[in-house]
């Protein structure tokens, strides 16, 4: 497979305020590449006619579809409606436009709640479809298979360049610290940091604390997909991750570390935990070279600090 170049072409993100599209900015801007993004108020996303009419003006080459929206479960169970129109919508509009406006190659982030509750562990990308989702993010991912499945058929039917990546768990800098919409990482560094100042005697997390998880800081994943623009072109999808999980237990412990609160963890065993086991097989991507250089402790730290010196808390 032959290595493609990315200096010198026209790369869009769309997405590129969110947890990952800006991180993926960076990581571009830190090789001396300056992609294209576009502000929302500008772009709506949502809207075909004003997608279109963008990518014939803007005539993109490369295209990075970290657009979407996203939450932990208590957003999901809540806005399912909103979970599965609005991606699809998205999806839709953009990769539509790619083949449109002849893009010459396209990655879609997906997420790895695409795959089924009861996988085999470690998951291996073969494990697509092969039995029932999660219930408590159903709606979410229904819509990034059908955006996965979007790539697929027009590279089947058109030979077009798109493919997939299905990230683990994701945080970092500009992610979602809402109390009830964020991600478990923000989620609970931001119930922790206000414990702290608030001189709480406790925190309470969700579930029994058993379910474990892999995490991935942010920063990694957005190497990693500057790496498969580079060097992957694949009609499946391709797992990104770390290969490492851990309990929820022992992840509230790492926060309560990294922010300094000095109280107790108390789990509610009456909310859910979500899926008890989730591992990435990361075999592919390791095959091809990449492999991520950030421990979960030092990202953790450098979340926090960016939270911190931004005001997130505030």
């Amino acid at each position: 497979m032959k290595k493609m170049k990315l200096k010198g072409k026209k790369i869009f993100i769309a997405g590129h305020n969110g947890l990952v599209g800006s991180s993926i900015v960076r990581e571009m801007n830190s090789i001396g590449i300056n992609p294209l993004t576009v502000e929302k108020e500008d772009l709506d996303l949502l809207y075909q006619d004003r997608v279109e009419k963008w990518f014939e003006l803007n005539k993109p080459e490369i295209v990075v579809l970290a657009a979407a929206r996203v939450g932990g479960i208590y957003a999901n169970e809540n806005y399912p409606v909103q979970f599965i129109l609005e991606n699809l919508r998205i999806q839709t509009n953009v990769i539509e436009s790619c083949y449109k406006y002849k893009v010459k190659k396209l990655l879609f982030l997906g997420s790895s709640c695409i795959y089924p509750k009861a996988s085999p562990q470690p998951i291996k990308e073969e494990y697509l479809l092969s039995s029932k989702l999660e219930p408590t993010n159903e709606s979410y991912a229904v819509a990034k298979i059908a955006g996965l499945k979007l790539c697929q058929a027009y590279r089947k039917q058109y030979g077009c360049n798109f493919f997939a990546v299905m990230p683990t768990n994701i945080y970092g800098p500009n992610d979602n610290f809402h109390p009830m919409n964020s991600h478990v990482p923000a989620a609970l560094m931001r119930r922790f940091h206000f414990a702290k100042i608030e001189n709480k005697d406790s925190v309470d997390v969700w579930g029994t604390g058993n379910a474990r998880r892999e995490f991935m800081y942010v920063d990694d994943l957005a190497k990693s997909c500057v790496f498969l623009l580079k060097n992957y072109s694949g009609y499946n999808p391709i797992n990104s991750g770390t290969g490492i999980d851990i309990s929820i237990r022992e992840f509230a412990e790492l926060i309560k570390e990294v922010t300094g609160f000095k109280g107790n963890i108390v789990f509610d065993n009456s909310k859910p935990d979500g899926t008890i086991l989730k591992r990435l097989d990361t075999g592919i991507i390791n095959d091809l070279g990449w492999r991520p250089n950030t421990d979960l402790k030092s990202g953790l730290i450098k979340t926090y600090d960016w939270a911190i010196a931004n005001k997130i808390f505030e």
